[in-house]
């Protein structure tokens, strides 16, 4: 059986210690396992990045640009391999997992232009020959933790900013799928990245808290659920790092009278099963502006998610794949379960929708729940599973004030025809991302991701202009050189 170990200094390396199964969610059984790392692995790999760092932070940041565009040409050319990665450990569609390598992509793409994103800003004359500017510095050792449902997508979020900002990465990535991340590292060194300026040590909490507890770890960004992150942002900042924690979500589709039914259908098949419903921008909750429009919607969605391919990676004709553990399908079932209970219809259960051949698989098939309330444990809750609920209002304001009123704050939308109530929702919604007649409002790599609420732990959003700041520590410098005709005099009030 294949055994994961770790990438520190340039080297892959298969310690001695515990190890932890990896499955192959659609078959059910265990495909390879990962050696978990400890305190002393992660000691290694500061180490390593900081002995790298002195002389990375001094590479000019076009020669750390160039080292991007090469990364970005091997990720294209070694594309099928990555979605193979991350099929057989996630069970995401193929399809789905190119699209996923693509965003990753694009933030590669945003990270070759850091000769223009960290050239600082600059003020002659700020005052009598006065000259002032401002430059952005590297951190120094920085780290990443990122979860399951993207493991090639969100790590290529954090350190390609990271590094072409002049840091040193540990990363450490899920241990359920760490292949796709392993194998990126590889290609950026064969991109010619020097040896510890990326490294990757795979491991469980004690590799976590290693990081978080470490003095030469000045940074930590984090993808993941909300307790974990609220516990990942209170210990590091404690700890006098900074942190950037994204964690859950709840995100809701307002479906206004006037929308247009069949792009609300397509649409939110798309939004609520896609990669299982194991997105933080999956939209679970569909709110109905009158019982009228959330009928006709119900009978369109209906014979719709009946005709959904559910199956294994490989068959690009399906829709969406298994979730990721035997134990997350216990829980999104049990939500079905407690929805059901506690007085929602259950129009289309997909509970026992394993694909023939594949029953030992961790399949859920796309589920319907309709009148769902507030008050219910499955609208409280992230099931981060193939899971709609249809929720009942009479007014937009009810809709917005229902948004507003949950814990999540990640991302939501409004299908409606009507741009005064669009401006209207934009202006009052409290919630990070939002989009009009656009399911999965996730931004370009140009602009930033991240949620308000108790979806974002810490000042900043993740990557584009966000990411720069949240890699950079800003530097402002104020100069004059005196001359015989203008020297400094005695001055006790501030300067102006």
């Amino acid at each position: 059986m294949k055994t994961i170990g770790h990438f520190i200094n340039g080297t892959k390396r298969v310690d001695e210690g515990p190890t932890q199964p990896i499955y192959n969610p659609s078959t059910g059984e265990v495909s390879k396992q990962v050696v978990l790392g400890d305190s002393k692995t992660i000691d290694e790999a500061v180490i390593a990045a900081k002995a790298a760092f002195p002389s990375w932070s001094k590479t000019p940041p076009a020669k750390r640009a160039r080292i991007m565009f090469k990364f970005k040409a091997l990720l294209e050319q070694n594309a099928d391999e990555i979605c193979q990665l991350i099929g057989e450990e996630h069970g995401k569609i193929v399809h789905d997992a190119a699209g996923e390598l693509q965003r990753g992509i694009e933030n590669v793409e945003y990270a070759c232009g850091a000769p223009e994103l960290l050239k600082g800003e600059h003020s002659r004359n700020a005052g009598p020959d006065i000259d002032s500017w401002s430059e952005f510095h590297p951190l120094g050792v920085v780290a990443g933790i990122t979860p399951f449902n993207f493991p090639a997508m969100v790590p290529l979020w954090m350190f390609p900013m990271a590094i072409v900002c002049g840091n040193t990465f540990i990363l450490k990535p899920s241990e359920r799928n760490p292949s796709a991340a392993m194998f990126i590292a590889q290609l950026l060194k064969e991109a010619g990245l020097p040896d510890g300026v990326l490294n990757v040590v795979n491991g469980g909490k004690e590799a976590v808290d290693a990081l978080l507890y470490h003095p030469e770890v000045e940074a930590i960004s984090f993808v993941g659920s909300t307790p974990i992150a609220e516990y990942i942002y209170t210990t590091a900042t404690a700890q006098g790092k900074r942190c950037q924690a994204l964690g859950g979500a709840k995100n809701h589709a307002i479906v206004m009278p006037d929308a247009d039914l069949d792009n609300v259908v397509t649409s939110l098949l798309g939004a609520a099963f896609g990669s299982s419903g194991e997105r933080c921008m999956a939209l679970s909750v569909a709110v109905a502006i009158g019982d009228d429009i959330a009928d006709k919607m119900i009978e369109a969605l209906k014979p719709a998610i009946q005709e959904l391919r559910l199956g294994v990676y490989s068959d690009k004709e399906n829709d969406f794949g298994p979730v990721i553990t035997e134990a997350h399908k216990s829980k999104i079932l049990g939500h079905i379960r407690s929805a059901a209970e506690q007085g929602a219809n259950v129009i289309i259960d997909g509970s026992n929708a394993a694909p023939e051949g594949y029953e030992k698989g961790f399949f859920v098939g796309p589920t319907l729940i309709d009148n769902v309330t507030k008050d219910m444990d499955s609208y409280s809750a992230e099931i981060f599973g193939p899971v709609l609920q249809i929720m009942r209002v009479e007014t937009m304001e009810e809709a917005i004030q229902l948004i507003n009123e949950h814990e999540y704050g990640n991302g939501t939308c409004i299908y409606t025809r009507d741009g005064e109530a669009s401006r209207y929702f934009v202006d009052n919604i409290k919630v990070g991302m939002v989009g009009i007649n656009i399911p999965l409002p996730v931004p370009i790599a140009s602009q930033s991701f991240g949620g308000w609420k108790r979806s974002l732990f810490g000042d900043l959003f993740m990557y584009g202009p966000d990411g720069v700041r949240f890699f950079t520590r800003r530097k402002t410098v104020t100069q004059r050189w005196p001359s015989a005709s203008l020297r400094e005099k005695k001055q006790f009030s501030m300067p102006t």
